[in-house]
């Protein structure tokens, strides 16, 4: 009796979540804003970075290019132009982070990595393809702004 009453319980309060909907209501001002389709989707480029040629390079030479990497992905954040940037935990494949270039062609990601100091010295090779995604992630520098206690 008690295993039927706890069972009854925990059925009533998993489907009590279903039951509450909650309204969503299309922001047409934003969608238009985020250049989002009917879908709430739009194209964007994404970016494998892997580990590049280049293995000779010195620690210092190393630090100095990474330092210019981070800049390089701060200024196209403010730009708009990369929505998403991070780095991989360590693997066995040699990929080393990501980027998600707000642009809707290849060509034109292929001109915002070439602005990447450590891509220009070969520390790093991008591999880029087509994505479709939700619109929304062009929010995230804000809301990662106000979050994030220590700046990169």
């Amino acid at each position: 009796m008690k295993k039927s009453l706890l069972i009854f319980f925990l059925f009533g309060l998993s489907s009590a979540g279903f039951a509450q909907e909650t309204e969503t209501k299309y922001d047409d001002n934003l969608a238009k804003s985020l250049n989002a389709d009917e879908y709430g989707m739009k194209k964007y480029v994404f970016c494998l970075l892997k580990s590049g040629t280049n293995t000779k390079a010195s620690k210092e030479e190393t630090k100095k290019l990474f330092e210019g990497h981070m800049a390089n992905i701060n200024k196209l954040a403010k730009e708009g132009k990369l929505v998403v940037a991070g780095p991989f935990m360590k693997n066995d494949r040699n990929y080393r982070g990501i980027y998600i270039f707000n642009v809707e062609t290849v060509d034109e990601a292929k001109a915002l990595v070439a602005t990447d100091p450590a891509i220009k010295a070969n520390l790093l090779e991008a591999e880029l393809t087509p994505w479709y995604s939700s619109a929304a992630l062009q929010e995230i520098t804000k809301i990662h702004d106000k979050i994030a206690k220590t700046k990169m």
